[in-house]
């Protein structure tokens, strides 16, 4: 006994360490408590099981004072479990039918009769039926085999059984098990008689596992090796937006479901990792940034964040100096206000090209030569100054004589005064890469050669636009 009773310790401290919650998922069940057996069913005139009369605990129940019983069981599927018991007692009060009657006697000593027995249980829980979390009605058959006294025989079981589950792993357990004995005899000592055995104890069940420790068991965790929630079928949902992290497209920051858990903390529709102004408001074509001038350059990036201006300028507008609608940078005549059509440059007009040959037509040469008359320098000074206001325009020099002279020596003539205007353009500012000269000799007069004057106006120096 003393042994018996450090077996039951023993499972005890095993069931509370590996006991966990759900039926369906712990397989497993040890119960555990006292036994009464009552001898009197086999006495009464038949053999029927008449329960009503288990309430008479004073005059037929044999209790040992101790963890008398153990059994352990597994679940096998759709209520039923099967299950072992052994069971230890001691008879100290013995039921016979007095001979001749219907009536019973009480042997308060049939001599100390020592009770083992050790039965097979198929058992069927009403729980799942009754769709209860704490009461646990149950039937069960089986059979055994029983120890008393000197006397040993099989027996055929059927019982009823009701368990109050305290928690999801730990009930209280009544059962009364009818056992139904071949040997027709009542000698104590000598024979088994049909009797009914009463067990109250403990019930533990375990053998669920839950690899993650999540409380959900890994046949029903979608995510067995890692600790989730039951709303997910245990998998995890780390930063606790209500979206698993399986289908969260930022799992470690809590975000909306529109946006696939991912969080849009300025509320512009474009997630934070995505967003490259996160805090402040955007488009989408700025990447999530505003653009508070419209130009195309986030905020951030402008440096003239409140005025529209140019991308590769920084968000800024380009300078024109000269107000004529052309960047300087593209302004090939930045301090002069030009057209756009020339560059940001002036465009030569008609009136300037007849300011010019005005002045060509009173250039005045030493007789005979490519030198000037000292009063034809103003005159000079005053074409490159007209000159200087068209950075950009290329013009002809063409110089012309009178016929006075060979044509040879016309033509050189008209050639070197041509180049000699040149000269004193470029000596007085101008670009000598926008201009040309050339000359024509006697061959295009513009008035007689047969009076002085005549003569005058074909000695000349014009001036053509090139374009």
């Amino acid at each position: 006994m003393k042994h018996l009773n450090k077996l039951f310790a023993a499972a005890l401290l095993f069931a509370g360490l590996t006991s966990q919650a759900q039926d369906s998922n712990n397989p497993w069940a040890v119960s555990f408590g006292v036994n009464g057996v009552d001898t009197k069913v086999s006495a009464v005139g038949n053999d029927s099981p008449k329960f009503i009369q288990l309430l008479n605990v004073k005059e037929n129940w044999n209790i040992l004072p101790s963890v008398s019983y153990l059994n352990v069981s597994r679940y096998v599927g759709d209520g039923f479990s099967f299950g072992v018991t052994g069971s230890v007692n001691s008879i100290d009060k013995w039921v016979t039918r007095v001979d001749g009657t219907e009536s019973t006697d009480l042997v308060s000593n049939p001599g100390n009769l020592k009770y083992y027995a050790f039965d097979a249980v198929i058992k069927y829980s009403f729980m799942d039926l009754l769709k209860s979390k704490w009461l646990d009605p149950s039937i069960n058959i089986g059979g055994g085999y029983n120890f008393l006294g000197d006397a040993s025989a099989g027996t055929v079981n059927g019982g009823l059984g009701l368990t109050f589950w305290f928690t999801e792993h730990v009930g209280l357990q009544f059962q009364s098990t009818y056992k139904h004995s071949f040997d027709d005899n009542r000698v104590a000592g000598q024979d088994v008689p049909t009797h009914i055995q009463h067990f109250a104890g403990l019930s533990f069940k375990f053998g669920g596992k839950d690899t993650d420790g999540d409380g959900i068991y890994d046949k029903d965790d979608a995510c067995p090796e890692v600790a989730g929630l039951p709303e997910f079928k245990g998998c995890p949902d780390t930063d606790k937006d209500g979206i698993q992290d399986s289908e969260d497209a930022c799992p470690e920051e809590a975000g909306t479901k529109e946006l696939n858990g991912c969080p849009d903390t300025d509320g512009d529709g474009i997630i934070n990792k995505e967003d490259a102004c996160p805090d402040d408001k955007g488009t989408k074509m700025m990447n999530g940034c505003p653009d508070a001038d419209g130009d195309g350059v986030a905020d951030k990036d402008d440096k003239c964040p409140t005025v529209a201006g140019a991308k590769d300028n920084a968000g800024c507008p380009w300078p024109d100096t000269d107000n004529d609608g052309v960047a300087d940078k593209d302004d090939k005549c930045p301090t002069v206000a030009g057209t756009v059509a020339n560059n940001g440059c002036p465009e030569v007009s008609d009136d300037t090209m007849k300011k010019l040959n005005d002045y060509g037509k009173t250039i005045l040469f030493n007789s005979g030569k490519a030198s000037f008359q000292k009063q034809t320098i103003p005159v000079l000074k005053a074409m490159a100054a007209i000159l200087k206001e068209y950075p950009t325009a290329k013009f002809s020099l063409e110089g012309h004589t009178d016929n006075t002279g060979s044509d040879a020596s016309n033509q050189k003539l008209s050639e070197d005064r041509a180049a000699a205007v040149k000269n004193f353009l470029v000596e007085n500012g101008i670009d000598a890469s926008r201009l040309s000269s050339k000359g024509f000799g006697e061959s295009m007069p513009v008035d007689s050669n047969k009076t002085a004057k005549g003569k005058a106006n074909n000695r000349r120096v014009e001036v053509k636009l090139v374009k």
